[in-house]
């Protein structure tokens, strides 16, 4: 058979001219009629064949390509995303790439859980004048979270109550009313004392726990309730979101720890192990949460995956508070008056402070105020803790967070039972109320029960933080 002329050899184009047809139809009306009954489905089907389809011949490509190929190509990408940004800020484009590089090595840090921006070198002195108080609660405010943009602020109380305040204003934007004892049936809300709560890194979720052992789920820009999680046995005492996702972990004076999908509305699992109720709770991106003991005296960290937990030792009195500071340190407060930082990787505190605000009493049998609340902005130096004396403290972690200095005080009368700084750094907030927030062990008569915002104003002019590896 003769081999047809290159013209006839199409190459997935289709036919252009009717003058095509004509050129070779006296060559093919001497063929077999069953060669031409090939040739001319063969024409058919190239001449009217849809385009291809180039997104996803993209695809097809991607599918193609080896897993090395694969991380390099999302390696530029994110690249290219950094330096995008970069661009957006950056006044002068000639320093772009140390920029870059910089960043790079500080998620690199952050990940490994050593990054340590050094900002409490550069945070004034705040005084009375400068603080703003917002009030809502008829009774003292026990927990507070602030929203991932630094827009919102929501608190709850012993009244029941959830409020959503507008940071720049000061007003109430929504308000989730407590319901009475006995209306739990009827009632879309708490009916007892609200113990905790925790907000999702992207801003979707809002969760509370309460002393009925409920934990509820809300759409934290409408306060619109969605679920409700039941399982624990006591009172739940601390809540926290897995950063970059939906897992929830709670923690109860039942003394278990429980893991939830808010996206799934399930329940996963249950870990045991504290000897006593558990008074706090956190956790930041890996697969782990860190909580606090109350009297069994320990700090534990839960190791989700692997279903283990190290146990830690140091306070002599109740743990009644715990932060973390970034993957690998940590905060907590006790009723002995102590702050103690710990590292996950030594069983003991890297460094302890007693007496942190101070003692009350009669000459002779004096007593250390309470540590009631603390709080870090993540990956920094900067820590603050709370008591009942009339003030917040402002601390300075040291290199490797091996040492803790006072910075100074902030004058808030009443119980400090919660604390948070902003995301940003630009600011902390302070839940006020006249009694502790698990008890009613005293009342301060004239405190008042809201939010104090605590504004942390900058000496030099804003810059780069210096960044130091933690040990």
């Amino acid at each position: 058979m003769k081999r047809f002329p290159a013209s006839l050899r199409l190459k997935g184009k289709c036919l252009e001219s009717p003058g095509f047809y004509l050129k070779y139809f006296f060559f093919f009306f001497f063929l077999p009629i069953w060669t031409r009954l090939v040739w001319f489905f063969f024409f058919f089907f190239l001449t009217f064949s849809p385009p291809v389809n180039k997104k996803s011949k993209a695809e097809d490509e991607y599918l193609e390509e080896t897993a090395q190929e694969k991380k390099l190509r999302l390696a530029k990408l994110y690249l290219d995303q950094l330096r995008a940004e970069e661009e957006k800020t950056a006044e002068d484009g000639s320093c772009e790439t140390d920029v870059i590089a910089g960043r790079l090595q500080e998620e690199v840090l952050e990940q490994r859980g050593k990054l340590q921006r050094l900002v409490a070198q550069d945070v004034s002195v705040t005084y009375a004048a400068d603080l703003r108080l917002l009030r809502g609660h008829k009774l003292p405010v026990t927990c507070l979270v602030v929203s991932p943009d630094d827009k919102f602020i929501f608190s709850a109380s012993k009244d029941c109550s959830i409020i959503k305040w507008d940071v720049e204003s000061g007003r109430k934007l929504r308000t989730v009313p407590g319901g009475r004892k006995g209306t739990e049936d009827r009632h879309v809300g708490h009916t007892a004392h609200i113990l905790c709560m925790a907000i999702s890194s992207d801003g979707k979720y809002l969760a509370t726990g309460d002393m009925n052992k409920l934990i509820m789920i809300w759409e934290a820009t409408t306060c619109k309730h969605l679920y409700k999680f039941t399982g624990h046995r006591d009172a739940v005492s601390g809540l926290s979101f897995r950063k970059g996702t939906h897992d929830l972990y709670s923690a109860s004076h039942d003394r278990s720890i429980k893991v939830w999908n808010v996206d799934e509305n399930a329940y996963v699992e249950t870990m045991f192990g504290h000897q006593d109720v558990i008074t706090g709770l956190d956790s930041l991106s890996r697969e782990r949460c860190v909580t606090a003991g109350g009297r069994d005296q320990t700090v534990r960290v839960w190791k989700i995956a692997e279903e283990s937990q190290l146990v830690f030792h140091g306070h002599e009195g109740s743990i009644d508070c715990i932060q973390l500071i970034n993957e690998e340190h940590m905060i907590s407060g006790a009723d002995d008056g102590s702050l103690a930082l710990w590292s996950v990787n030594k069983k003991k505190p890297l460094c302890t402070v007693k007496r942190a605000h101070g003692c009350h009493g009669d000459e002779g049998l004096e007593q250390p105020y309470w540590i009631s609340a603390v709080t870090a902005l993540h990956n920094t130096d900067a820590v603050a803790s709370g008591s009942h004396n009339s003030k917040v403290q402002l601390w300075r972690c040291g290199e490797g967070y091996r040492s803790l200095q006072p910075l100074f005080s902030i004058p808030v009368v009443g119980f400090v039972n919660s604390l948070k700084f902003s995301n940003s750094g630009n600011f902390l907030v302070a839940g006020v109320g006249q009694e502790h927030r698990l008890g009613r062990w005293w009342r301060i008569k004239e405190a008042k029960n809201g939010l104090y915002i605590i504004p942390l104003k900058k000496i030099n002019p804003p810059k780069a933080p210096d960044v130091i590896e933690g040990l």
